[in-house]
């Protein structure tokens, strides 16, 4: 199987770069950092325009008629440029709207005029019955909220979680909130063996990791070219040198694992879930060790405010905790059957 992007998808993720480079550059998450909102109104409508959010959607439901997984690749370069803002959130409500039939709602949300909040349940709960605590992703200024559990998914009119308690988050473009919830009806409620938009969640949410990693990556072996000390680069030490390449084969890894789940989950393989468990687990670790080995290359420099290395593994934390717990899925990853 060729798991190389092929030259359209390319195009894609090249287009979705230039605008990620323009529009949403890395130094908005430090000067926006205490902004209500992590992306602008504009931004986002633009980058919905783009195609971000309903790239995956079939044509005849508003999308743009592509595989899971060129959404899988749009991620990834989501997660190298660290986009803020609800692009995971906006991409599994619009294709729930279209699913559920309100392709009206469906463009709503995939043209960037209705902002949607991800909410994780946490603890115990009924989510078809929107019941429990939750951890509300991006709630200011959104009009639904996409709630995601292991048996289905809901969209939820955000109403229904009132005033929600901000919460201060580590990662400087995340924004957070908690809500507690009697009971409430979803507008409309997927559950997961009709479309299990939770697997897909776990596979975008790896992609995003992905991302992580490579760019955390790249930028340590780009500092460890030109950062000279007694006269040479530091990356001709084998200490720097080994480690670079360590991170390099960990993003290559996570890449190549999370493209198989996104194929094995969109062919419906027997082994999906195996295969989505595994990506979220190499994605994460790969995230997260990436970022903090990428710190230690950096020397002093990577434990300042202004350098970017701190923001890859704060956003790493955050994703790697989203859907599931890494002990919860690794535990589960050694508990399913062997792969096909």
């Amino acid at each position: 199987m060729n798991l190389l992007p092929t030259a359209e998808q390319l195009e894609i993720v090249s287009a979705a770069a230039q605008f990620l480079e323009q529009r949403m550059p890395v130094e908005h998450i430090r000067t926006d950092r205490h902004a209500k909102m992590a992306v602008g109104a504009d931004e986002w409508r633009e980058a919905a325009e783009m195609g971000l959010l309903t790239l995956g959607l079939p044509e005849d439901l508003g999308g743009l008629g592509r595989a899971f997984d060129d959404e899988v690749l749009l991620h990834i370069e989501l997660g190298k440029h660290l986009a803020p803002g609800p692009f995971l959130a906006g991409t599994l409500a619009a294709r729930l709207a279209a699913v559920c039939g309100d392709t009206g709602r469906a463009d709503e949300i995939g043209s960037g005029r209705a902002l949607v909040a991800l909410a994780v349940m946490r603890g115990h709960g009924e989510p078809h019955r929107v019941k429990g605590t939750f951890d509300l992703f991006d709630a200011v200024g959104a009009r639904y909220a996409l709630l995601v559990a292991r048996s289905g998914a809901a969209l939820v009119d955000a109403a229904v979680f009132g005033e929600p308690i901000l919460a201060e988050s580590a990662d400087p473009a995340t924004r957070m909130a908690s809500a507690t919830v009697q009971a409430a009806e979803p507008l409309y409620w997927l559950a997961a063996d009709t479309d299990w938009i939770w697997c897909r969640a776990m596979v975008l949410s790896a992609a995003y990791l992905t991302g992580l990693a490579a760019a955390a990556a790249r930028a340590a072996t780009e500092h460890a070219k030109i950062r000279v000390q007694f006269g040479k680069p530091i990356g001709v030490n084998q200490a720097i040198k080994h480690r670079c390449v360590d991170m390099a084969v960990a993003a290559e890894a996570a890449q190549a694992q999370t493209c198989f789940a996104a194929i094995a989950l969109d062919s419906g393989r027997d082994d999906a879930l195996l295969q989505v468990l595994s990506a979220v687990i190499v994605a994460g670790e790969a995230a997260v060790d990436n970022a903090a080995a990428g710190i230690q290359v950096f020397g002093g420099m990577g434990y300042t405010f202004e350098n970017d290395m701190h923001l890859y593994l704060k956003r790493a934390h955050v994703f790697r905790h989203l859907f599931v717990e890494p002990a919860d899925a690794l535990a589960e990853l050694l508990a399913q059957e062997r792969a096909q």
